[in-house]
């Protein structure tokens, strides 16, 4: 095989909470497979789907030519507290930051509250004195002589890994530059993560939390990492390997053992880039991307083909979801929700007698009931089979066969029995909270966000979304939904559609009463060159495009919002200019500006990125012949509270047709169920265009 063709040969790969996606993608063609994630081993699944797919494709591992990785190991690794031994190094005074947090309490009412377990335990927190201020300058100076003891007293505990966060080491970085100088010269072997380098931004609470977590989870990747290269290499693969980050786009694998917790949420990353892909095709400028898997569901804003990003989100919110009760992570990322609702999310009857769902997950370890390997709890899965949404068959494309009586048995003794409910009646009952779950997150996200969702069009991905989908329009009020090809592997498929990127940020305090356009242009040339430099050692010589961001409010306020600078605005900024852009945009966050008063600007970025790719317009077609029904089976519609009789369609086998529901489109990743509220269409590229029926026709 000549290096052109096998360049064109790319594999993305994305490791679930239940399932493993691998895409194999060459020339126009797309081969894809789902196996169980090996916890133990992950490798072992990839290798595994990556053998199937090179199988289908009839083609040799050695001729891949690019593999682009996404994975929740991180965020798992987080939520479930299994990193590594890990020591933060801090300023006299600040030990208690991580766990004194902020002054928000997340549920205002409840006099019980208990706050989260800061991931490092007040014994495992150590303080040098020095001291920078406000402006960077040095108050307080910092030697070696001080620092040694702190690094003796960390060599005899044993840690693996060191986090080093010291206030104001965003604008002077210097104290910490000695400390990791000190603790590589007498600790060689452990790691070390500066704040300076994995958050340069001010908020001491956010920016230790998150070296610290880049610490604790930096030994495992690593370990990972390697591992992955040597059983690639045992295979005969030499491409290269490259990593999705969180804020949707590719960094190198080197990049990403050193600064690993830029790898939280790059999974579902790689969903909302495949479903911004699909709204360029379509021409959508107002998308709500709709990513439900096995362990969790992962709503997003994609607004004129671009994912809405954020700086600050946070994994593991331990209290009903609610924002404040998680662990915050300061880092660019694709701004989206994620609740624990997925095809392994488990049912359960509260005190108060009340179905509840998630977050607990059956995983694939031992999986929802009905896979019978152990799972003894209902799962949103079980719900789906006893519904006759799944086809006990054919889920996973016949490699997984289902035990339907399992999921009956489950449904009863852990729901049925305390609410006197039969397993259709317990399967309704989970379904629908689950359902109502997702929607109700995709309503507070919306409105946080200050969108009415009525005008938007859902885009459904992930091996449960298909299944669900179109119940969250109902309930939400949307009248399109896409299931595009390839939608049980969607973020695996994103991986392969996104561009090389990487963000610099850096607080920099400022007022516009005293900007300073001379600062702010070395500023941003400064973060210009440093996201360049990432982006390059990836991307070679390719075009590499800079997209510029200062984070703005009003003086006295708590957060920024984000305003969009143009080159030129960048390149010779201006107050008047800014202070327009801000009210502008604060206007349409708040409804109107804050007259009177001044307006700061705190933090500054820069993002790199290689030019997205062609995307070729889809010629929609409008009414193309109604699909013969040559099979039926009994599927439960929600809106109607009972069973229809829904026809069964093999996606490729109703090429350019249209669907009247109620129907099920079967495919060897997912299933999509068209309720009786709903009809189909099968656009030239594949993509299921599901609208709500016209007023008048039968439902």
């Amino acid at each position: 095989m000549s290096p052109l063709q096998q360049k064109s040969i790319r594999l993305g790969v994305d490791i679930g909470g239940t399932f493993t996606d691998v895409v194999l993608e060459t020339g126009a063609d797309v081969f894809s497979t789902k196996v169980l994630t090996t916890y133990a081993a992950p490798e072992d699944a990839i290798i595994d789907g990556l053998h199937q797919v090179c199988t289908k494709a009839d083609i040799a591992p050695s001729d891949i030519g690019q593999i682009i990785h996404g994975t929740t190991l991180a965020t798992n690794a987080l939520i479930e507290r299994r990193g590594a031994k890990t020591a933060l190094i801090t300023t006299e005074g600040f030990r208690d930051v991580i766990e004194m947090r902020t002054e928000s309490r997340f549920e205002q009412y409840d006099l019980n509250l208990v706050l989260p377990e800061p991931l490092l335990p007040r014994q495992m927190r150590y303080v040098v004195p020095g001291r920078m201020d406000a402006g960077g300058a040095e108050l307080v100076p910092l030697t070696r002589d001080q620092i040694e003891p702190v690094v003796d007293a960390i060599a005899k505990a044993g840690y693996q890994s060191v986090a080093v966060g010291l206030i104001h080491s965003y604008l002077n970085d210097a104290h910490e530059r000695l400390v990791r100088d000190v603790l590589a010269e007498r600790l060689p072997d452990v790691m070390v993560s500066l704040s300076s380098e994995v958050s340069p931004q001010m908020r001491e609470y956010e920016r230790f939390n998150t070296t610290v977590a880049n610490s604790y989870i930096k030994p495992l990747m690593k370990s990972y990492l390697d591992r992955l290269r040597g059983r690639l290499a045992g295979e005969g693969v030499g491409c290269p390997v490259f990593l999705m980050h969180s804020g949707g786009g590719i960094i190198s694998i080197e990049s990403a053992a050193e600064f690993p917790v830029r790898l939280v949420e790059s999974g579902p990353a790689g969903g909302a880039v495949f479903a911004a892909h699909i709204a360029a095709r379509y021409g959508l400028d107002k998308v709500l991307s709709f990513d439900m898997g096995g362990t969790t569901a992962k709503i997003c804003l994609i607004q004129n083909q671009t994912p809405k990003t954020s700086r600050v989100f946070e994994v593991a919110r331990t209290y009903r979801f609610k924002k404040g009760s998680g662990m915050p992570i300061s880092i660019p990322v694709i701004d989206m929700v994620e609740i624990g609702a997925g095809g392994g999310s488990l049912g359960h009857v509260d005190a108060m007698r009340q179905i509840r769902v998630g977050p607990e997950s059956a995983g694939s370890e031992p999986g929802p009931a009905c896979y019978a390997r152990g799972g003894t709890r209902p799962a949103v899965t079980d719900a789906d089979l006893v519904l006759g949404k799944l086809d006990p068959d054919f889920f996973a494309g016949g490699s997984i066969a289902l035990d339907a009586s399992a999921s009956g048995t489950a449904l009863v003794e852990h729901i049925g029995q305390t609410l006197e409910m039969d397993a259709p009646t317990a399967a309704f009952g989970l379904a629908e909270v689950v359902d109502e779950n997702m929607a109700n997150a995709a309503r507070v996200h919306a409105v946080e966000n200050g969108e009415d969702l009525s005008g938007y069009t859902m885009i459904a991905f992930g091996g449960a979304a298909p299944l669900h989908a179109a119940r969250l329009c109902e309930k939400l009020g949307i009248d399109r939904c896409l299931v595009p090809p390839g939608a049980g592997v969607g973020s695996a498929i994103g991986f392969l559609r996104a561009p090389f990127s990487f963000e610099a940020t850096r607080s920099a305090y400022m007022t516009l009463a005293s900007f300073d356009a001379g600062r702010v242009v070395t500023l941003l040339t400064e973060l210009q060159a440093e996201a360049e430099g990432f982006v390059r050692s990836c991307a070679g010589d390719a075009t590499v495009l800079s997209e510029y961001k200062v984070y703005m409010r009003y003086k006295g306020q708590g957060w920024e919002i984000p305003i969009s600078l143009t080159q030129p605005q960048a390149k010779a900024p201006d107050a008047a200019t800014l202070e327009t852009i801000f009210a502008e945009d604060y206007t349409k966050l708040f409804g109107r500006p804050v007259v009177g008063l001044d307006i700061e600007m705190t933090v500054w970025s820069v993002n790199a990125t290689t030019p997205p790719q062609d995307v070729a317009s889809v010629d929609q077609t409008a009414k193309p012949p109604e699909a013969q029904t040559v099979k039926t089976r009994e599927v439960f519609d929600a809106r109607l509270q009972s069973f229809v009789t829904a026809g069964v369609f093999a996606r490729d086998q109703i090429a350019a047709h249209a669907v009247s529901g109620p129907a099920v489109i079967e495919e060897p990743e997912t299933t999509v169920i068209l309720p009786s509220s709903r009809n189909l269409v099968v656009q030239p590229d594949g993509c299921l265009d599901i609208h709500i029926k016209p007023e008048g026709s039968a439902a």
